[in-house]
């Protein structure tokens, strides 16, 4: 409960009654319970002059506390409002709250339409730049899970190298790709598992399919697990055959701008700066405007949360932050290629978690 003292410090230094966390991967973190209510209400309430609860679907409030969650846990039917059950688990602590703290980025029109509702004269404020804060700093405990889940992707990293062979289609090797992460004991991917050839490699956010791998291809895969709770994220770049000599360099110059910037992490750093120091590189080698995205972003609970590291971000790189570096260029008419690690910022420097190699990687 050390995260949910935390938010009930910070509701007292600002005043606020009542906090309503709503994001699956936000309870999650303050509450060790996972779980997707799909539309259904899931949410942890927190005080800060009262006992927090959970409000869960009630076919989950068993899994709630076996979870660890050890305050009460308030279920809802399918045939409930469950926003009048949230509101007589406050009334049950004695508390009519004048300012509310929100997830902004999270609570739909509606579900705020009917906290106003419910609470016409209170106020409404954000939580979520306080929750981004906390969870950018990750613990030992929360780096230890994210290590494995590391591991784990360089490991499926190899097995779709293992299976690349001519004729096989992009999805018969994304699917042994992710029996075998079954078979290691990883319930789901972190994201949907990216296995892209030839000039489709081009396209930063692609879609497998049938294309059939060819000698000459590069074969991008994108892909991450998680591993108790936690997401890493990979992406390497390998050629079937000999690759041409701009192919070639095409590679190289995103493995120099993607080492470069991992060369440069530790604490102080700016985000922005990052960015620049891998954009530069590309830039410089003539590639620039085939660079088309941001260089990464935070990695934890979520595959993609706080911080953004973009090229106008002056946020300055703390030690125990986790984020992804992930440089890429994408030529329509020849290949695209991206490199992506997953690194933590120590406190002279940088751990990098995902070990696969960088060179490239030739498949006969």
């Amino acid at each position: 409960m050390e995260k949910i003292k935390e938010i009930r410090m910070y509701l007292e230094e600002n005043g606020i009654d009542l906090a309503l966390v709503t994001t699956p991967d936000n309870v999650f973190y303050l509450s060790g319970f996972n779980s997707e209510p799909h539309e259904r209400l899931l949410a942890v309430a927190v005080f800060r002059d009262a006992e927090p609860f959970i409000i869960a679907p009630k076919m989950e409030v068993p899994d709630v506390k076996s979870a660890g969650w050890i305050g009460e846990a308030v279920g809802h039917e399918d045939t409930d409002d469950a926003w009048l059950i949230v509101e007589q688990a406050i009334r049950n602590r004695g508390i009519n709250p004048s300012r509310i703290a929100i997830e902004k980025s999270h609570l739909n029109v509606e579900r705020f339409e009917r906290v106003k509702e419910l609470y016409p004269e209170a106020s409404i404020t954000g939580l979520d730049g306080k929750l981004n804060a906390m969870r950018n700093i990750k613990d030992e405990a929360e780096l230890e899970k994210l290590r494995k889940a590391a591991e784990l992707a360089d490991y499926a990293i190899e097995v779709g190298c293992r299976e690349i062979a001519e004729g096989k289609t992009e999805l018969e090797i994304l699917t042994a790709i992710e029996f075998e992460m079954k078979k290691k004991g990883v319930s789901h991917m972190s994201f949907d598992t990216m296995v892209l050839s030839g000039k489709k490699t081009a396209s930063p956010h692609g879609t497998p399919g049938d294309r059939k791998i060819q000698k000459g291809d590069f074969i991008l895969f994108d892909l991450g697990v998680v591993w108790e709770g936690y997401c890493s994220d990979i992406t390497r770049t390998v050629a079937f055959g000999e690759p041409t000599e701009e192919m070639r360099n095409i590679y190289e110059t995103v493995k120099r701008a993607e080492q470069a910037a991992v060369d440069a992490v530790k604490p102080g750093v700016r985000a922005m700066d990052l960015d620049k120091t891998a954009r530069d590189v590309i830039t410089d080698a003539g590639y620039g405007e085939y660079f088309t995205h941001r260089l990464g972003h935070g990695l934890g609970i979520s595959v993609h949360e706080f911080p953004s590291l973009h090229g106008s971000n002056e946020m300055e790189l703390q030690e125990g932050m986790v984020f992804t570096i992930e440089p890429g260029i994408y030529h329509p008419d020849i290949t695209g290629v991206r490199i992506e690690d997953d690194v933590v910022v120590t406190a002279d420097g940088v751990e990098v978690l995902t070990k696969f190699p960088k060179e490239l990687q030739i498949i006969k």
